[in-house]
């Protein structure tokens, strides 16, 4: 008997012109679709039957691996018990028993959870929170935010004004009034294949008291940065300068928020990078891992003083006017719970730390390989980045990705360099076939 298969199983067959894709040069995409049909542990396979290495983690959010079916399980249970229940005035078990879970992997302190279903909307409440925080604590005119260049945090209005990355910007005439910028760290005249840390750039942290100056202290709400800018291509923080900007922030009244989205939930070799850089954020966003990406969810992590300032007033007054359909989504909760368990019987929130000095060298022996200009590392995040071809920024990355794929590779493309963040289970013998396959690709196409 003849095996079915759905369309989307047979390569070249589909139709692709209703998709709009996100984050995509559509045109060229649809002329040689690249089209994943199933995944499992560490691989994904194509629509025409090769294996593929996630060197991403899908999107920097499959850290257990693909396909584990404590998940699925945990999520099939969930469909069929209880498949929505309404978030306002309303509850059910397992947003709590998910908070408190949470709470318990924290850095200390980071304990009152508020529920999200992605990166952006984690971003966007956090800011708000940051604002009506202030409002509460008697302080209304700390209303400006600030964010750093080429800073990520997600695509909502909010985060788009925050984040420093140009061509998330450009194209949208209308960002938030009272948004600044401190400036970015990556340094390549003195930091270029820095290993881990690099040595040069804690002082730019001090570029909060040119805003303080600018602007007053007593007009800024929160200062917004990722601890590792994932999305830019891995920029790992000068040593010192996260302490610095806590420091800072500290001394003029700024609320510090970490955008953890990517650098949550096991990506250093710890559980959170506030945990890995011993520097404890107002709050924290976080996304991905959260669920291991099986379903959309996201949380915000913050302190008991910024939830207690707004428990005040009349008990039946609302006191965050804020939420979403989908907060603390039942069939999320029951994933992300299944997750964490995951996590924690594996040890994965700190098996990265095992790799990092394996994956660290491994990325590192590319440098001398034809036009890598930079290697960067931290944890299991890294970057590769190659001089740009002929004045035209990411023609060259775009050709390395392809070819990484035809050849078995799955990485993320950012500009001209390519981001490297594999699951938490990765192994030795990936590492070294992730190396070998970004090797190759160099030398035929960069």
């Amino acid at each position: 008997m003849e095996r079915a298969v759905t369309v989307h199983q047979i390569p070249n067959t589909i139709e692709t012109e209703s998709l709009w894709m996100p984050f995509t040069a559509n045109r060229q995409f649809k002329k040689a679709p690249r089209l994943f049909s199933s995944a499992k542990g560490m691989y994904y396979t194509s629509v025409d039957g090769r294996q593929v290495i996630d060197g991403s983690a899908g999107l920097w959010c499959v850290n257990a691996g693909h396909g584990r079916p404590q998940i699925a399980s945990a999520v099939e249970r969930q469909l069929t018990t209880l498949d929505f229940a309404p978030s306002f005035n309303m509850g059910h078990p397992l947003a709590f028993d998910f908070a408190e879970r949470l709470a318990e992997i924290a850095p200390k302190g980071l304990d009152r959870i508020f529920f999200t279903n992605s990166g952006s909307e984690s971003v966007d409440t956090a800011l708000k929170i940051a604002l009506a925080y202030h409002r509460a604590a008697g302080q209304p005119t700390r209303t400006r935010l600030i964010g750093r260049e080429r800073g990520y945090h997600g695509v909502g209005f909010g985060g788009m004004s925050v984040g420093g990355m140009v061509a998330n910007r450009r194209q949208f005439a209308t960002h938030l009034p009272g948004v600044d910028h401190i400036r970015h760290t990556h340094d390549m005249a003195r930091n270029a294949f820095a290993k881990d840390m690099p040595d040069h750039g804690a002082e730019l942290a001090d570029d909060v008291e040119r805003m303080v100056a600018l602007h007053g202290a007593d007009t800024i709400a929160a200062v917004i940065v990722e601890p590792v800018p994932g999305s830019t291509a891995v920029l790992p923080p000068p040593k010192n300068y996260l302490q610095r900007l806590r420091e800072l922030c500290t001394k003029h009244g700024i609320l510090l928020i970490f955008d953890e989205v990517i650098t949550g939930f096991g990506r250093l070799g710890t559980p959170f990078a506030a945990n890995f850089f011993g520097v404890t954020p107002d709050m924290m966003t976080t996304a991905k891992g959260i669920t291991n990406g099986s379903v959309p969810c996201g949380a915000v992590f913050a302190t008991r003083q910024i939830h207690d300032a707004l428990m005040t007033g009349p008990e039946g007054m609302i006191e965050l006017f804020h939420g979403y359909t989908y907060s603390a989504h039942p069939v999320a909760c029951a994933a992300g719970i299944a997750t964490l368990d995951i996590y924690k019987d594996e040890g994965l929130l700190t098996r990265g730390a095992q790799m990092a000095d394996y994956f660290r060298d491994g990325l590192h022996s590319l440098k001398g390989l034809p036009n890598v200009v930079d290697i960067r590392n931290i944890g299991l995040m890294g970057a590769v980045e190659v001089a740009p071809r002929d004045g035209v920024v990411a023609a060259r990355g775009y050709d390395l990705m392809v070819d990484c794929f035809n050849s078995g590779l799955y990485l993320r493309m950012s500009g001209d360099s390519l981001a490297v963040s594999p699951p938490l289970i990765v192994e030795k013998k990936h590492i070294d076939d992730m190396v070998s396959i970004l090797s190759d690709a160099i030398k035929r196409v960069a």
